[in-house]
Formats: structure tokens, C-alpha cells, sequence
């Protein structure tokens, strides 16, 4: 089997786990590096590239031209709708869905999220940037570009006090952060992106051979939630650059909790609230109805 996938760190890792479980089940694989829009486009922020899919295009399309079998994508970078012919056929366990702020240690005081005050913030998300001003209206936004080591590069070359990223990024890297101030955000408060800790497995539609093979690594409790937080995405018809955060868990007792927040604008306000339900059916619904009434 050919897998698709981008070709930073954080990309490979995720496409040599894939290898990983693909090998448990008896499936030898190799992999197909691909350049994304998203990766060829580094001096503009996410909220100022134009249409959907930075991360995904270019391998969608090697698929539809059946270079690759499958595609590995980061679920938080997809559009929620796949292009005519493909789908997302499988997803992967969830990795810690918050994100955490990384502090200079010689930033660090005694305030929200230790940052100092007008502390310089880097982030490239819409989404980020509105819900760090709604708890830290003072300190002001830059955007980052790069890769994970590349970002925590230039925070330690001082361009930055704070940054923030994705806990599942950090996580899969393994990075040495001992020298920073490490913020792990509560994901009920400070809200992720759909999807957000969780891999999508996309594939031809018309593949049936690999659509059964993928469905043996298939984690159905997790897409159960990813699809309620994608959904409200989707009625929003919105990009993953949308100021929007969705999370959605289930509990013990098999009842569902949706948080979301949404903004109009990266430096505009945040909607913030959550719903529960005995099911999934009609959640998203819900809270687009409940973020058009406010």
C-alpha cells in the first residue's frame, strides 16, 4: 500500500504510525512525500491564505490519480467535505486534544497563563488568536510559521514570549521543553479545533479492497465525537482557518458534552458555551442554532 503524506516531521510521524498499525493487521506499506500549498506558502498566516484545504489539496489529489492508496492528514486540517470521489474512510485513536502555551521562562509573571503583560503571543490560527485575547486582552498577536521545532526555535531566539500549539504535536515529537514554562489549556475552556489529536484516513471511494483493510484500525468512538465537531464546521461552512473551536466527549454514562467557541473575526469576541445530549443525533444542529440566536 502507498501512503500520501506531507513530509514534515510531524506529518512523517504520523505516517509511520500508520505504517505501524497497517504492519499489526499484515499490511506492508511505503510512503509517497508530497508538498501542500500550505507548506510552499510560509510568510502569510492561515487566516489570511484564501479557499480550504492548505494541507490536503495536493494530496487529494495524487489519490484521485491513483498515485496513492491512502492519505494521512492531520483530521483538523481537512475540509469537511472531501472532493467528489474520495472519503474519509478511517480515524485514528485521539492524542491529548488541548493546546498549550509555551512561555520564555524570562516572560513568565504572575498573571493568566503566566504571560507577561503585552507579552508578544505567536500563532497563525484565527482560532487561537481570538481565544487567547478573550482571557489576555493585552497582549498582543504575531503570526508564526514552520513547523513544530521551527516555532519553538525562534520563541527560544526571543522573537516570541509565548506560543502556542497543539499538545498532540508535542506529544508525538517528544520534545525536550525543560528550559520553558509549559501550559497545558483546558480544552472545555480554551476550546481546539475540530478534530483536533486525531488522524484522518482518506481514501478513493470506489476502493473497496482498501476501505475494508482501513476499517481494521477504524476507532468508531472516536469519529462518533470528531463527526459532531466537524459538523458544526460544516453548517458553518467553514475552513480550518474559521475562528471556531468544537470539542466534543463522551462520558461514563454514555452522555455526550459539545463545547464550542466561536468568533466572527480573529480580534472579535467569543461565543462560548456547551450542550449535552443522550446522543449524538442533531448536537451539531443544536449549537448552529444556538450560535446563530446569539
Amino acid at each position: 500500500m502507498i501512503i500520501g503524506t506531507r513530509g514534515s516531521e510531524l506529518a512523517l510521524w504520523q505516517a509511520h504510525f500508520t505504517q505501524g498499525e497497517l504492519s499489526k493487521i499484515g499490511i506492508d506499506s511505503e510512503l509517497k512525500i508530497i508538498k501542500t500549498r500550505g507548506d510552499q506558502i510560509q510568510h502569510l498566516g492561515f487566516d489570511k491564505m484564501e479557499g480550504k484545504g492548505f494541507f490536503t489539496k495536493e494530496i487529494e489529489d495524487a489519490l484521485l490519480r491513483g498515485d496513492i492508496h491512502l492519505a494521512v492528514h492531520s483530521m483538523k486540517d481537512m475540509p469537511t467535505q472531501s472532493p467528489e470521489g474520495l472519503c474519509i474512510t478511517a480515524v485514528s485513536y485521539r492524542a491529548d486534544p488541548r493546546d498549550v502555551l509555551l512561555v520564555r521562562k524570562e516572560s513568565v509573571e504572575d498573571k493568566i497563563f503566566k504571560i507577561k503583560t503585552k507579552g508578544i503571543v505567536g500563532t497563525s490560527s484565527a482560532r487561537r488568536k481570538a481565544q487567547i485575547l478573550r482571557f489576555r486582552p493585552d497582549v498582543i498577536i504575531q503570526d508564526i510559521r514552520g513547523n513544530v521545532p521551527t516555532r519553538i526555535k525562534k520563541l527560544e531566539e526571543g522573537n516570541f514570549d509565548a506560543i502556542l500549539l497543539a499538545a498532540a504535536g508535542i506529544e508525538r515529537l517528544k520534545l525536550d521543553l525543560s528550559h520553558l514554562e509549559v501550559i497545558h489549556l483546558n480544552p472545555k475552556e480554551f476550546v481546539p479545533a475540530p478534530a483536533q489529536g486525531v488522524l484522518a484516513f482518506q481514501t478513493l471511494k470506489s476502493d473497496i479492497k482498501t476501505r475494508k483493510i482501513l476499517q481494521k484500525i477504524h476507532h468508531s468512538n472516536v469519529s462518533a465525537c470528531t463527526n459532531v465537531e466537524r459538523k458544526v464546521l460544516n453548517l458553518l461552512d467553514g475552513g480550518c482557518q474559521m475562528p471556531l473551536g468544537a470539542y466534543c466527549e463522551c462520558d461514563e454514562q454514555g452522555y455526550y458534552h459539545l463545547w464550542v467557541a466561536k468568533a466572527d473575526n480573529w480580534d472579535s469576541s467569543v461565543q462560548w458555551f456547551r450542550l449535552s445530549s443522550n446522543t449524538t443525533l442533531g448536537l451539531a444542529e443544536n449549537a448552529f442554532q444556538k450560535l446563530n440566536e446569539e
